[in-house]
């Protein structure tokens, strides 16, 4: 599938939706584009974008996050300088939408934009290997209150099926069937497979963005 100008990710809390935001910017940056991410998770304070801002900005990649991010304020507030992303269409924007239906709620205030510009993938991050979706039924509930509160239809599926450090190339195939029953369901096409690099050179035949994790959570690609 083409990149489109606007992504966004989302998914439940442990989907790896942020991870996956960061090493999906870099591949845009990679590839020539001017590229800004944007961390509209003001609900969860732990697993942020924040977290690797100097990395992003060595790279050339803009960061919003925020304000408070990082911090002991409980409910960070998003700054106005995240219109740009809807706004400037010279860049490609990568969102990090928050986890669940709360979460969401951030994304409302750019939905009319996005609708009508119409350039834009609306990515579900699932992983089967987490409690709360663990079946499609469970994980399709998940969707759907995530699309009313954003206001956005999902067009897309990323599976991030992992079991951490322990994740193996087989861990990832188990789940096919999994993601295609959801897809199935759920109409939407599949987009992409996500696992770590080392994972990932044992995955053939599927589309697949390779992850590089650090001893946190992740780590760029140098």
């Amino acid at each position: 599938m083409e990149d489109k100008r606007l992504t966004l990710f989302a998914g439940h809390y442990g989907s790896g939706k942020t991870n996956i935001a960061v090493n999906y910017a870099v591949k845009l940056k990679n590839e020539g584009k001017s590229v800004i991410v944007a961390d509209l998770d003001i609900v969860n304070p732990y697993f942020r974008t924040k977290d690797s801002e100097r990395e992003l900005s060595e790279l050339g990649i803009e960061l919003i996050s925020p304000r408070f991010a990082n911090t002991n304020v409980d409910l960070p507030a998003l700054p106005a300088e995240s219109y740009r992303l809807v706004a400037d269409k010279s860049v490609y924007g990568v969102m990090d939408i928050g986890g669940d239906d709360r979460g969401a709620y951030a994304l409302g205030r750019f939905r009319d934009a996005i609708k009508a510009e119409n350039n834009y993938r609306m990515a579900f991050v699932v992983n089967m290997y987490r409690p709360l979706t663990s079946t499609v039924e469970d994980a399709l509930e998940v969707m759907r209150e995530i699309e009313t509160a954003a206001g956005i239809p999902f067009n897309a599926i990323v599976n991030n099926s992992n079991l951490g450090n322990e994740t193996t190339v087989k861990t990832v195939t188990d789940s096919y069937e999994f993601v295609e029953r959801l897809c199935d369901l759920t109409g939407l096409p599949l987009w992409l497979h996500t696992a770590e690099s080392s994972v990932a050179e044992g995955l053939r035949g599927v589309p697949v963005l390779p992850l590089t994790l650090q001893k946190k959570y992740f780590e760029l690609p140098k």
